[in-house]
């Protein structure tokens, strides 16, 4: 999973001096005066986006257990690692894209005219670079290692585009409908489209069937795009609000534990005092072993869903972007992040190291897909201790030096040279109507 390209704030020492730029941000601090004023504001910007990248950082490791670690253990009870992360992380990076949108696109500024012309542009680019880091992975990484999430992320960034001059209540207002009626019209869809090919994509993939390809990426595959802009959408929410505000993070922090309270009453209401459950169970044996369907109940599906009956639309099981996995997984991201947010506020030490891995996901996701592919490292926990210790003693020891991880730079280079180029050629513009 990645995010878009941010580069590392000064996690150590986030009110010395001015900070180190951080992509994430749609322009730098501007005063580095040290006025009380601005030093204050330098200390709450580090401590949001520290907070910020230590939920990264989880969101990663996350991903890299469910990859490495068993799903079950000798007694056939799912492992912390899966209970903990499974379909949980991918959610997490996909609300962190949202959030990091919002910085990169004007923070709490909304975009209009030729801001959100150069701020479009920029995404459209952004979209292209992941997209192509996620099709050279498809190569190289089996899909029974893991499934590549960037070509949706890469979809994802595009959907971004008409939603940067939105106001958070109209954010969170399609959210809203995109959680709720968007798993009934991919349920209606899907019944008449082919079922996605279980591989990680590639290019030839792309030039032979683009249609089947946007299908998967859209609907059809693990991470789809459509309803997973619920979660790009309550993200650019949160990016908008005031996250320097104790209040704030609060706010965020319960309604992300009330979000998994009402997804969890909701389907076990649904499933057990109502009758689901039965019914579910029923018509899934017709098509599948009791085993499948105990796997498919608590592992989750490879893909999404069954559209043999409605009442899959009360589960909530891993990845199967339900109404109600999709509610519960958007809080739990907005639980996850109002607390390292909150915990930023009190001391950025403590979130570090992984606040340093959170902020280069692009270039240590790759990593950990080629550590997983390599048949030098091993699976398993010990590979996932080897492959959590390369990481986060990469970044640490690359971000002395950088203020960008080694793909984030370039993705953060190429971008701001299109949003440049855009808002250049306005002022250009401008200036020859006046003259």
């Amino acid at each position: 999973m990645t995010r878009p390209a941010e580069s590392s704030p000064e996690v150590a020492s986030p009110v010395a001096t001015p900070l180190l730029p951080h992509a994430c941000e749609a322009d730098p601090p501007g005063d580095a005066s040290g006025t009380p004023a601005t030093t204050a504001a330098a200390r709450g910007s580090a401590a949001r986006l520290v907070g910020i990248d230590a939920a990264r950082g989880i969101a990663l490791i996350g991903m890299m257990a469910v990859h490495n670690i068993e799903p079950e253990d000798a007694d056939g009870n799912r492992t912390l690692a899966w209970v903990l992360s499974d379909g949980k992380s991918a959610a997490l990076f996909a609300l962190l894209a949202g959030v990091g949108v919002a910085f990169a696109s004007g923070g709490r500024r909304r975009s209009h005219g030729r801001a959100w012309l150069a701020n479009s542009s920029s995404l459209v680019v952004r979209a292209a670079l992941i997209g192509t880091v996620g099709l050279l992975l498809g190569l190289v990484v089996p899909r029974d290692y893991a499934a590549v999430i960037l070509p949706y992320y890469a979809l994802l960034f595009v959907l971004a585009i008409p939603l940067l001059a939105l106001s958070i209540r109209s954010l969170l207002t399609i959210a809203t409908v995109v959680t709720v009626a968007m798993p009934f019209i991919s349920h209606l869809l899907r019944s008449h489209l082919a079922p996605p090919d279980l591989i990680n994509l590639t290019f030839a993939d792309l030039a032979a069937r683009p249609l089947h390809v946007l299908a998967e990426l859209s609907l059809t595959g693990i991470y789809p795009a459509l309803p997973w802009t619920a979660y790009l959408c309550v993200g650019l929410a949160v990016g908008r609000s005031l996250l320097t505000s104790r209040r704030t993070l609060l706010i965020i922090t319960a309604a992300g534990l009330g979000l998994i309270a009402v997804a969890v009453t909701v389907s076990r209401v649904l499933l057990d005092v109502v009758g689901g459950r039965a019914e579910l169970t029923t018509v899934a044996l017709r098509s599948m072993t009791p085993s499948q369907f105990s796997d498919l109940l608590t592992l989750g599906p490879d893909g999404i869903t069954p559209t043999d009956t409605w009442w899959w639309l009360a589960t909530m099981s891993p990845h199967s972007t339900t109404p109600l996995d999709l509610t519960y997984t958007i809080g739990v991201g907005l639980a996850v992040l109002g607390a390292c947010l909150l915990i930023g506020r009190t001391t950025t030490a403590l979130l570090r190291p992984l606040a340093t891995a959170g902020s280069m996901t692009l270039t240590l996701y790759s990593l950990h897909l080629l550590l997983l592919s390599s048949p030098f490292v091993p699976g398993g926990m010990s590979g996932f201790l080897i492959q959590t210790a390369a990481v986060v003693v990469f970044a640490l020891l690359w971000s002395r030096n950088h203020a960008r991880g080694p793909l984030e730079d370039i993705v953060a280079r190429l971008t701001g040279a299109v949003r440049r180029a855009v808002l250049g050629a306005g002022r250009t513009g401008a200036r020859d109507a006046t003259a």
